[in-house]
This record gives C-alpha cells, structure tokens and sequence, in this order.
C-alpha cells in the first residue's frame, strides 16, 4: 500500500520537535551517568557536530558523533541525536541499530523510543514498530506522521479493528486527506469480509448466509441470482421478518411489480409495524397502476407512524395528485423539498400542483428546475461512466 506522506516530508515533520534535543544535549551530557565520559574532546565533537547541522552537512555531524561515542560510549543522549541524523538520512538500518543501543542505556527517551518505531515502520519491521508506536501516539496524539505510522502498521499487521480508531482521529483533523479515507474505507472492506467470510464458516446454508449472497449478487446487479438466493432463504425461514422483504426489494428493482406487492404483503403479515415494507407496497401498488386509494390508505398509515419518511410523503403527494387532490399534495410536498431539494421528481409533482391552482409561473419555475435536475443527473451518470473507463484504462 502506498505511504501517504513521501520519506521526506516524514522525516521534517516529525522531526521539528527535536531540534531542542540537540540544543540540550550539552546540559544533558552533564546530567549523563557517564559524567566522566564528558572530557574537553567530547564536548568539541559536539559543539562541531552541532556547526555541521547548522550548515546542514549532516553526513559531517555524523562522522563526528561516531566519533563522540568511541569516546562516550555511555552518553545515551548522544545516541539519540546520531540516530536522529540517520533517520533524516533515510538511513533505517543504522538509525534503529543507534537508537536501539541508546534506549538500552535510557530507556527514559520518548524521542529516541518515537524514531526507532518510525525507523522499524519504514523498514516495514511491522511487529517491532508496533507497541513503540503506540507508545508514541499516547504521549503526541496529534502527531500525524506517527499516527499514520500506527495506523499503517496495524493494518499491515491485520489488525483492522486496531487501526480504525487511528484513522479516524487523523480524518478528525485532516477531512479532506483522500489516502487517509482510502485506507479507512479499505480497512472497512476488510472487516466486512472477514465478518461475511466468518458467517460462511459458521453456516454456509443459513438464512443469514443466503441472504448475505443474495445482497453480493444484487450489488453486482445479478438480480436473478440474487432471487435465487433470497427465495432460499425464504423458504427455510417464511415467518421471520426481513427475509420477504429482500425479495421484494429485489423485484422492485427489477420493475416486476406484482411479484413485489405479494412479497411485501407477505412481509407485512410477519412485520406489521414495518413503514419502509407499508410504503414500498403503496409505490409498488401505484406503479402498477393499481387501486390509488388502496395505496393512499397505506401511504398514510406508513407516514402516521414513521412521518420522517420523505419518500412515503412524495408517494402520497403523488397519489393525491392523482386523485386530482393537488391542494392537499402540497405541504408533503413542501417537506419533501427542504429535506431533498435535488431530487427531480418532486419538482415535477409541484409544478402540477401550481398549475391546478393557477399558479402558472411557479409552475414553470418548478419544471424549469425539474429539467435542470435532469440534466445534472444524466451528466453525472456520464461522468461516472467516463470515470470507470479511465479506471480501467489505467489499470491495465
């Protein structure tokens, strides 16, 4: 998987906190346990070590850090700073062999504990980065190169769960990070297969198992598939709520509208209380141009017990249109707009409602946008399509 951050833009980022490490060092040599390891040539190495940085002839300072450490080999602090130096080098290896030894001497050094994580990360060591990186996280939690760091780590490690709460946190402060929501989404898709996977383990031949096939196949707009499946799952549980109701979706779908009106009666008859299953059989009944009075009566059942169902308030503007009752479609339809205001057929429901009530021009304002809605949408289904093509294309 592709790292969201290039080497580079890693290794200055993170490492903008540690300037004060190597501003400090010299107090903290004095603070060292090897104070007798501190002699004048020490702390020459140091102060020109420091100048090389200065000047930004890294490869300088690390000659003469080695060289400080052949003199004082106990001075933890200078292992940080020289592990440091070969991270900014993208010098992995020896970054975690300097850093490793220093902690061995310290292990009171979150600094060096933070670079040796990263170090293993980018070495794709993912086991030993793991519990120095978690560790890092809790003490800089806003840190976002190690955050993404864990992140990436778990997942690498196929501990999906685990890294879901990382992701997230970093999406909190950067929304508009597409790599980030890539990774998000991807882990997701993870834990579904691994859920759906686990459901097969359990039972191929359940309910549960054939009703997650059928949705697969319906996703993949295999519709006749997808029936077979959830016919089967129908026949082992015909009183269970919720498994008409897949069948019926399905044939809705399909346009097949008398097939779906049997099925959503019959998921009715084991969910009375169900307002999506009471609704879709009014829009089926409608569509098939059945009895609109049997569909209103439903239509308001549904929305007197579920009234913040937009689409059941649009049927029923649509049903009352109809019945030439075009005033009383009005306030659904009124609702149905604040909630969906893109959505083109409730525009065309209000432009007959305004002409039945001599409302000429806001009837063809509401067919004005009707038509504009229209266009978008077709352009937008072009565009995806175009989209998927160049996928494919660049794919390949």
């Amino acid at each position: 998987m592709p790292k969201a951050l290039k080497p580079s833009h890693q290794v200055r980022l993170f490492l903008a906190p540690l300037s004060f490490v190597v501003l400090m060092a010299a107090s903290a040599f004095a603070q060292s346990s090897a104070d007798d390891e501190v002699t004048p040539q020490v702390q020459a190495l140091y102060a020109q070590a420091k100048a090389d940085q200065q000047r930004g002839d890294n490869a300088a300072a690390i000659e003469k850090y080695r060289a400080m450490l052949k003199l004082a080999p106990h001075l933890a602090p200078a292992y940080n700073n020289l592990g440091m130096l070969y991270f900014n080098q993208h010098d992995y290896t020896h970054a975690a062999q300097i850093l490793k030894r220093g902690l061995e001497l310290n292990p009171e050094m979150p600094t060096a504990s933070a670079l040796l994580g990263m170090s293993y990360f980018e070495m794709g060591e993912h086991e030993q980065a793991e519990p120095l990186l978690e560790t890092a996280v809790r003490a800089n939690p806003s840190d976002d190169n190690l955050e993404m760091a864990l992140a990436r780590t778990l997942v690498d490690l196929g501990k999906y769960d685990a890294a879901t709460p990382y992701l997230r946190s970093f999406l909190d402060r950067h929304s508009k990070d597409q790599q980030a929501w890539y990774m998000l989404g991807k882990t997701y898709l993870q834990l579904s297969e691994d859920a759906l996977g686990k459901i097969n383990q359990i039972d191929p031949n359940s309910v549960v198992a054939h009703e997650v096939a059928g949705e697969i196949d319906e996703s993949m707009h295999n519709y006749d598939g997808a029936l077979v499946e959830y016919k089967k799952a129908v026949d082992m549980a015909p009183l269970q709520p919720g498994t008409h109701m897949h069948m019926a979706d399905t044939f809705s779908v399909m346009g097949k509208w008398d097939s779906a009106q049997t099925e959503f009666k019959a998921e009715l008859a084991n969910d009375p209380n169900n307002c999506k299953a009471r609704w879709m059989l009014a829009n089926a009944t409608l569509e098939a141009n059945g009895s609109v009075e049997d569909a209103l009566s439903g239509l308001n059942q549904s929305i007197d017990r579920c009234p913040t169902l937009m689409q059941a308030r649009v049927d029923r503007a649509r049903a009352l249109v109809k019945l030439g009752r075009q005033k009383e479609a009005l306030p659904d339809l009124l609702m149905a707009e604040k909630d969906s205001p893109k959505e083109p057929s409730i525009h065309f429901l209000l432009s007959q409602v305004y002409k039945a009530d001599g409302q000429t021009a806001e009837a063809q304002q509401e067919l004005r946008t009707y038509a504009q809605l229209q266009r978008e949408a077709a352009e937008a289904v072009a565009g995806q399509a175009s989209d998927a093509i160049s996928i494919k294309s660049t794919s390949h």
